[in-house]
């Protein structure tokens, strides 16, 4: 099979296109065989061995894919081993959910680990309430794009979008965004205090870390809470600190997908049947970036690292 394997850490120079054998199922997994490809930014990170679960080489990255089962169900899932550049993967089937009439592979992909990853900050982490003010840093992105209208979807009063070019901030806004806020803003606090009519702000969805982290938390009234679920600007925050913590009564959680599978109840399932049914009926609308061949996943990674992408990346296993 056709694949992209990695041999050796670093940028997107070390995705190499490759043949090889079809994996072979372990315990329980089924044979997928895959139609698109997701392409997160994780993978960047998994690239350079700077997720949070450490990677081996050689690998074939990617944790997402859609395709069909040998019983010719139309699936998409999460491979929490990777794999997913690729034309086969082996997946486990509490991973892989059936995707519906009305919903597209694309979309399908743009929910799995992105929609998932938006409801479950919304709902797990932040428990956002009706009325609250809700900031979506990076808002054009995968999550971004899903989490503006999920906020909206569960009633909050005002979101507002942090994105970086006028074309990614007007997306955002068409999405149902109230106000947006340039990333590159001197000042971050400030804007994102005038982005909420004066008042601070009581929910910020951040995966930019350093700087924007920093005066993202400065910008919370009391009680407000930051999710921290991504660090694309590599480099640490330095004010999340526990005294600071305790004198702006603010909080600080952290998130990593995975572990939502480990919640009882059903939650990461729950979460892909309601957004099947939104998109299905229209009130739901996954933005679908780039789809490259699989041979291209090199400069989808070049894409995505310098900022130049909308909405979910796609790898074609048939291009």
């Amino acid at each position: 099979m056709r694949a992209i394997q990695i041999t050796e850490f670093g940028g997107p120079e070390v995705l190499t296109p490759t043949e090889l054998p079809d994996p072979e199922p372990g315990p329980g997994e089924i044979l997928v065989d895959v139609a698109r490809s997701g392409v997160n930014y994780a993978d960047t990170h998994q690239a350079e061995n700077t997720y949070l679960a450490p990677s081996t080489l050689p690998m074939v990255p990617g944790a997402e894919i859609a395709g069909r089962t040998a019983d010719g169900r139309r699936v998409v899932g999460l491979l929490t081993g990777g794999g997913g550049y690729a034309e086969k993967a082996s997946a486990d089937p509490n991973t892989l959910f059936e995707i519906p009439e009305g919903v597209s592979d694309e979309a399908a992909l743009a929910l799995v680990v992105q929609g998932a990853t938006a409801w479950v900050l919304l709902r797990k982490n932040v428990r956002m309430e009706p009325g609250e003010s809700v900031v979506v840093h990076a808002a054009a992105g995968g999550v971004g794009t899903l989490a503006v209208q999920l906020a909206k979807h569960f009633g909050a009063g005002r979101v507002i979008a942090v994105a970086s070019s006028e074309e990614k901030r007007k997306l955002a806004l068409d999405l149902g965004a109230d106000a947006a806020v340039d990333s590159a803003a001197p000042d971050m606090t400030a804007a994102l205090i005038e982005a909420n009519e004066g008042r601070r702000v009581d929910v910020v969805l951040d995966m930019v870390g350093g700087r924007v982290t920093d005066e993202s938390v400065r910008a919370l009234a009391p009680f407000g809470r930051l999710a921290f679920y991504g660090m694309a600007s590599r480099e640490q925050p330095k004010s999340v600190q526990l005294p600071n913590l305790m004198r702006f009564s603010t909080t600080v959680s952290g998130m990593w997908l995975p572990h939502a599978w480990l919640l009882p109840g059903d939650v990461v399932g729950g979460a892909m049947r309601e957004m099947f049914a939104l998109v299905a009926e229209g009130r739901l609308r996954p933005v679908l970036g780039q789809s490259y061949p699989l041979s291209e996943a090199r400069r989808a990674h070049e894409d995505l690292r310098g900022r130049g992408t909308v909405g979910k990346l796609t790898l074609d296993t048939s291009a």
